[in-house]
């Protein structure tokens, strides 16, 4: 099954490119590539703890994972013949959105920059979704957010238990409540197909999987709470985190 090249809705722009969905357990875990390959390095020495190349990483992808994962969440509202997916979409926009702010609260601690879109991998994933409805968009939502939340708890359990820094310690835990809460929920479905999430990884270049950088002074998109009725993304003035990337 392949992905549409054509992304929808409002959070994003950039074209998708096509993968199998055997590909959703490449090593980064959220469709993010690692920056480097060190780790261990230490690239900064804030107050709260030497901060490393796998701490920034940490911040990065769970912020792109919100950046898909959010929208996803409206989708399955508005579009699943499910309560049990439209509850997970409910659940994937109240959880995005407040770890989106304690991402972007450590990001502007610790200097790091985010991305403002998702990686193109993660592109496709929405535009596949776009595409779909009925029975077919409910299975593919929870077969591809069974895969990359599995994936994701143990990016988290690593991080929390290697990371000198307490900000980071602090994000970890909070990363792990709220996955453990979403692939719950998604389980709770029924619909998803372990076989296709658990496949094993066909790997991904690079490019397919890294978010774009933030361009320098450009407006931060911000995941609303579901208290903005709208829940449509805004963009606020960056206020630091354009550093270390």
């Amino acid at each position: 099954m392949l992905f549409s090249r054509t992304v929808a809705g409002t959070l994003f722009l950039g074209g998708g490119i096509a993968f199998t969905l055997g590909s959703l357990l490449y090593p980064s875990m959220l469709g993010v590539q690692k920056v480097s390959s060190a780790p261990d390095r230490i690239i900064g020495r804030p107050a709260t703890g030497p901060l490393t190349e796998a701490d920034r990483d940490f911040v990065v992808e769970v912020r792109a994972a919100g950046l898909w994962e959010y929208p996803v969440g409206r989708m399955a509202i508005q579009k699943s013949t499910t309560k049990a997916v439209k509850t997970a979409g409910e659940h994937l926009i109240a959880g995005h959105a407040s770890l989106d702010a304690a991402c972007r609260g450590v990001a502007g601690e610790l200097d790091i920059a985010l991305p403002n879109q998702p990686s193109p991998q993660q592109q496709g994933f929405v535009a596949q979704l776009t595409a779909e409805s009925g029975k077919q968009f409910d299975t593919d939502l929870a077969t591809i957010l069974r895969a990359t939340q599995g994936g994701i708890l143990s990016k988290t359990a690593n991080v929390r238990t290697t990371t000198k820094n307490s900000l980071i310690r602090a994000l970890a835990d909070r990363t792990n409540d709220i996955v453990m809460d979403h692939i719950t929920l998604v389980e709770k479905t029924g619909l998803v197909d372990f076989d296709r999430a658990l496949s094993q990884p066909t790997g991904l270049p690079a490019q397919d999987t890294t978010p774009p950088p933030p361009v320098a002074g450009q407006p931060q998109a911000v995941l609303p709470s579901p208290a903005d009725s709208t829940l449509s993304p805004r963009l606020v003035a960056p206020s630091g985190g354009q550093g270390r990337r």
